[in-house]
């Protein structure tokens, strides 16, 4: 278990890349458009978004590195693409040569949301997987914590062209992270599935549970496989329907919570809500620290709850929050604590549950076949829900108070609650090969997959 626990801190650092990387932009924003001299729609353009719309590139055809080179390879080439990002941003001169470096780094967190949750999944023991993959979302969330106060450190101690070494900075853990994951072993399901090599498959399966039967794992991974190219269905066909529903569905549900708008956009709000001297801490290292902390709530009790049950319990406290915070608008019961105290509970709700569940259950619910393909497609309807969130808002928050705007993203969160309720079914402590035979086929119904799901868990786990 050590062995596993060691390959997934590394792998799931990849998420601290993303996080750091998504996050660092903040402070070079102004310098650089005064620096350059850019417009509004220019620095919108080619500094600020491109780094997001390479995600939704990286993110979108992440799964056919992940499945030609490898879970591990790619995982490699991530790494890379940071580096040069970082190295490259700090140091051009031209916007459009900084655009292209941006984007590069964007490509690699979009391929990241598909290789790292991926390769986690498909070592991790199912008593475990929950807690494992969620290390992932831990690292988003720390890494933006830490691009927060690196920025405000090297503001302090630089006094010219500090947006460099802001930027330039995040080349050091890009290194250390490339260097780590060359000593991370290949994924044993995509040597069987893509490689055929059973010999290293093996060795693999022992490193990670030497009492295990691997003969056994190996042989429910071949039959499982079996089945599903004796089915020959292409991914977006009735076979995958419901993985595919559900994949879109959480990441769809993730995005109208309202979380990237809250983070993004929270100096609005605030300053909405006649609280212009609380706003730069709440929106940096107030909304930081309350996401790092309930993210390591939720993965304490993933795989102890469920995957539902945080769902369940992230959705009550998101509509409590969001219907509140409406209401304050509404009634014009603004200038206290209150809002502040809300986005807090918002945000708390936020990482207890969707910030913990969606790439664990993303990753679970595909077959094996299949899993880059799906991880793929479900990272990338948030990438591009996030996208369009972002772009929209401010026109959004020009025409509309903050009450309906919330009252809003509070009606999705009571739709998320019916997913909940009546359709998410619970993937802890089984298996995947289990899960498959659970969740794809011709004649999965969808109204019974809870049903299914209470089965699946109560049946015996192969290799477990």
């Amino acid at each position: 278990m050590t062995r596993i626990v060691q390959w997934s801190i590394t792998v799931a650092l990849a998420g601290f890349l993303f996080g750091f990387d998504t996050a660092v932009i903040s402070g070079a924003d102004k310098p650089i458009q005064a620096l350059w001299g850019l417009s509004d729609l220019q620095h919108g353009l080619l500094i600020m978004s491109m780094a997001l719309w390479g995600t939704v590139l990286g993110a979108i055809f992440g799964n056919w590195p992940t499945d030609t080179f490898g879970r591990r390879a790619t995982l490699l080439i991530i790494g890379v693409f940071y580096l040069v990002s970082a190295v490259g941003s700090a140091v051009v001169s031209d916007p459009v040569l900084f655009a292209l470096f941006r984007l590069l780094g964007g490509i690699g967190v979009g391929i990241s949301s598909v290789a790292a949750p991926t390769y986690i999944s498909e070592i991790a023991p199912p008593k475990h997987r929950g807690l494992l993959v969620a290390m992932y979302q831990f690292n988003i969330v720390f890494g933006i914590l830490m691009a927060f106060i690196s920025n405000y450190i090297i503001g302090s101690l630089v006094a010219e062209d500090a947006w460099r070494w802001m930027l330039g900075i995040e080349a050091v853990p890009a290194l250390l992270y490339t260097l780590m994951i060359t000593r991370v072993p290949r994924s044993p399901r995509w040597l069987i599935l893509k490689r055929n090599d059973v010999a290293e498959a093996t060795r693999v399966l022992r490193l990670i549970n030497p009492e295990a039967d691997t003969d056994a794992e190996i042989a429910t991974i071949r039959a499982a496989e079996d089945e599903e190219r004796s089915a020959h269905a292409r991914f977006f066909s009735r076979r995958y329907r419901l993985p595919i529903l559900l994949a879109f569905l959480i990441a769809f549900f993730n995005q109208l919570s309202g979380i990237n708008f809250i983070i993004y956009y929270a100096p609005r709000v605030l300053e909405a809500a006649e609280l212009e001297s609380q706003a730069a801490l709440l929106s940096t290292a107030g909304i930081g620290l309350v996401n790092l902390v309930f993210t390591m709530v939720g993965m304490s009790l993933i795989d102890r709850f469920g995957r539902r049950t945080l769902l369940f319990i992230g959705s009550a406290g998101y509509l409590l929050s969001l219907v509140l915070i409406s209401r304050a608008f509404f009634t014009d019961a603004l200038g206290g604590i209150e809002v502040p105290l809300l986005l807090g509970l918002f945000i708390a709700a936020h990482a207890i549950s969707q910030g913990a569940v969606i790439w664990v259950f993303i990753a679970e619910v595909f077959p094996n076949h299949v899993r880059a393909r799906g991880q793929s497609f479900g990272s990338s309807i948030h990438w591009i829900f996030a996208a369009l969130i972002t772009l929209v808002m401010p026109w959004v928050l020009g025409t509309f108070s903050g009450g309906p705007v919330f009252a809003f993203f509070a009606v999705m969160m009571l739709l998320q609650l019916v997913f909940v309720l009546f359709l998410m079914p619970e993937t802890r402590n089984v298996s995947l090969e289990e899960l498959q035979r659970h969740l794809v086929g011709d004649n999965v119904k969808l109204r019974r997959v809870h049903l299914s799901s209470a089965r699946a868990h109560a049946a015996p786990v192969a290799g477990k």
